[in-house]
């Protein structure tokens, strides 16, 4: 954990001033809002978070070649529009806490959080058409639409103990990376990059995006509450059925206890079935009633689907990391190199 602390201080310093201007913007925003928009937006960003979505844009775009108003503008968009998506994911997974703290919809009610997104939606577009800039327009619609989109599937494969590993990859990147990577390209354009350079940087973030959602992933199965600021396997309790626990199924399925099919030491699981027994049960019921939480934990670590997992994740930081070789030598392009490291690293 220290030296995911240390990551996060190196990464950030080097962007802590705009940062701090990007809060300045945010908090503006929030105060000429009416008032029950205000009050939930301010809670929210009282709530914490890493801001790792501002700083990746500031990041990209000072590797691109450009600070200034436009970057501190469009860094306060992307973390309005990840709010917005957090009020709304919120409200449809009924999750009753949020970092470690009641949820908005917990606090306001589903009607009034909604409401609250829509406005914080509707806000970052209003900011954004300052820019008269109709590429940055076109990938903020494109990665807003996508994240939609992304909500949309993800309500039509609840439930599904059959979701595959493709699937799963679809769904992390419309809900998770495709602002990543939208953050990343933003900065390019900043920038004024050729596509080349645009692309590569739209890439990083893409990759650096699936690997946050992997150990989002990875965390529901191994974190404590208090770390992880929510119950742990919410996701399974709510129906999402994520790669760890697909690839948990695979190997299950296949007879193996660490996925390379020497099967030692699970026969138990293979024979009747246990495994997917476990967790359509917990699907159905959608709480940890006939089943303990432990023992999916105890699934997902006997499969070596953690391993996996873990695997997986390293790969999408080192894809990340190479998409970065175009770009100069800079202390920008340092930093961005360090962020997968921190990503895989992080505690919550």
């Amino acid at each position: 954990m220290a030296f995911a602390v240390q990551m996060v201080k190196g990464i950030f310093e080097l962007v802590r001033e705009d940062l701090a201007l990007v809060e300045r913007e945010i908090a503006a925003q929030n105060g000429a809002a009416i008032e029950p928009v205000s009050e939930i937006s301010s809670y929210l960003c009282e709530g914490g978070g890493k801001r790792l979505r501002p700083a990746l844009l500031l990041l990209a775009a000072g590797a691109s070649g450009y600070r200034g108003e436009s970057a501190i503008r469009l860094g306060a968009v992307v973390e309005m529009i990840h709010s917005a998506t957090l009020i709304h994911d919120d409200v449809i997974d009924g999750a009753d806490t949020r970092r470690g703290r009641p949820s908005a919809n917990a606090r306001w009610g589903n009607h009034m959080s909604v409401l609250a997104g829509d406005w914080l939606y509707m806000q970052s577009f209003e900011m954004a058409l300052r820019e008269r800039n109709f590429p940055i327009l076109d990938i903020l619609i494109d990665l807003t639409q996508n994240m939609v989109e992304g909500e949309l599937l993800q309500l039509t494969r609840l439930g599904r103990i059959d979701l595959n590993e493709v699937e799963a990859t679809e769904l992390a990147y419309r809900k998770t990376a495709c602002l990543f990577s939208g953050c990343s390209r933003l900065g390019a354009v900043l920038g004024k990059q050729p596509k080349a350079v645009e692309d590569a940087l739209a890439e990083y973030g893409r990759n650096a995006g699936l690997a946050f959602q992997l150990v989002d992933d990875l965390l529901d199965f191994t974190a404590s509450p208090e770390k992880l600021g929510k119950p742990v396997l919410s996701d399974l309790k709510e129906g999402k059925v994520t790669l760890p626990l697909i690839f948990a199924l695979e190997a299950v399925a296949l007879g193996s206890a660490d996925g390379n099919g020497d099967g030692a030491g699970h026969a138990h699981l293979r024979s009747n079935g246990d495994g997917r027994r476990l967790v359509a049960k917990v699907l159905e019921e959608r709480d940890f009633q006939s089943v303990r939480p432990e023992q999916i934990t105890k699934l997902v670590k006997e499969t070596g689907a953690l391993e996996r997992a873990q695997k997986l994740a390293r790969d999408y930081v080192c894809r990340a990391k190479a998409s970065l070789s175009e770009l100069p030598a800079t202390e920008y392009r340092r930093a961005l190199l360090t962020v997968p490291d921190f990503i895989l690293d992080r505690e919550n």
